[in-house]
């Protein structure tokens, strides 16, 4: 009982004073080994002396089991402050009294239903006219591709900084995590525009000081090289740069190439902004690069790297789940007081 991870902390104590006890121990000592007064060292071990384990659990206390009014907490929640205490949201310990309650109830219930006022998400409907028919477009491409065609999500991860930290960072250790200087020293910035092979994961990756449609452009003509026999059919979003004339011109002039666009503000439908955070999480946000040539080389390592261990990126929901989940949320909105 005193090793067990599940049993109750006092239930556990309770266990100790008997185990030591046991060992000979006198009771002061027991009550200063555990923390707990003399009288209630006398008390556990009569207890274990009358009834043996089950002397150690709690008895029933008398009197009409107190009752908690679930509801009138999670309606409490649910509305936002008075203006009067200038907050956003509640905490257990700014409702609790206004309820005549304990926090800890108030946290209770929260858990028990799933309420966390101390977090927000964030939310964006499309406004895209063509909103049905390009996410039909784009997961279709995903779950069935045409035969013997390459799908490419492409994009750019714009304004990447070569952060160095001004002193030496520390290194995992046991019991100690990594340690690094909260401030840093700017050395520039570079844009990685990168392709992703949905079949295959394979990245295509080039950086770029600048991320303007000449830039993009160039990256599309080495993306045409990489894969030069191959029809090729490229996911991207509607920023001004991919839908330049300039652009749309090359891409006239290779008809090979087919490109679905994503809705407006559907960005999150191109499997790349996924591969995107990989990156981020495993190359960028924690390294430390002395220069913008610095960072480029670890990107490219990283890029060599993944394509050695890659794995397909496969899309689940069908246009309807999509769609369906859309008008469920704008309909919630819409009938929202706040």
């Amino acid at each position: 009982m005193t090793r067990s991870a599940t049993v109750m902390a006092s239930t556990a104590q309770r266990a100790r004073i008997v185990l030591l006890a046991a060992d000979g121990v006198g009771n002061q000592v027991i009550a200063d080994t555990v923390g707990v007064s003399r009288p209630t060292v006398n008390l556990w071990r009569d207890r274990y002396a009358e009834r043996g384990l089950r002397g150690l659990a709690d008895e029933p206390r008398p009197g009409r089991p107190r009752q908690v009014d679930r509801v009138a907490i999670l309606a409490a929640t649910l509305d936002p402050p008075p203006a009067s205490l200038g907050v956003t949201h509640w905490s257990s310990r700014l409702l609790a009294p206004r309820l005549g309650v304990d926090h800890a109830t108030v946290a209770a219930v929260w858990k028990e239903f799933g309420v966390r006022p101390w977090k927000a998400e964030t939310f964006k409907f499309s406004t895209d006219p063509e909103l049905v028919a390009k996410v039909t477009d784009v997961v279709g491409l995903y779950l069935a591709p045409p035969e013997n065609v390459i799908v490419l999500c492409v994009d750019e991860k714009s304004q990447i900084q070569a952060l160095n930290r001004t002193q030496k960072t520390l290194p995992m250790a046991p019991g100690h995590a990594e340690q690094r200087t909260h401030d840093y020293v700017r050395h520039g910035t570079t844009t990685l525009f990168a392709a992703l092979e949905i079949a295959t994961g394979k990245v295509t990756g080039l950086c770029k000081d600048r991320h303007r449609h000449q830039e993009f452009l160039g990256f599309l003509k080495h993306v045409a090289r990489a894969y030069p026999d191959q029809e090729l059919h490229l996911v991207m979003d509607n920023y001004a740069t991919h839908k330049k004339a300039e652009v749309r011109d090359w891409l006239a002039g290779n008809p090979r190439i087919t490109v679905h666009f994503t809705p407006t503000s559907g960005s999150w439908l191109n499997l790349v902004e996924v591969w995107f955070g990989i990156i981020e999480r495993q190359a960028i946000r924690r390294g430390a690069f002395t220069s913008v040539r610095d960072l480029t080389g670890k990107i490219r390592a990283f890029i060599n790297g993944w394509n050695r261990r890659k794995h397909p990126f496969m899309w689940t929901k069908t246009p309807d789940q999509i769609l369906d989940r859309i008008d469920r949320k704008r309909k919630h909105v819409s009938t929202t007081g706040h």
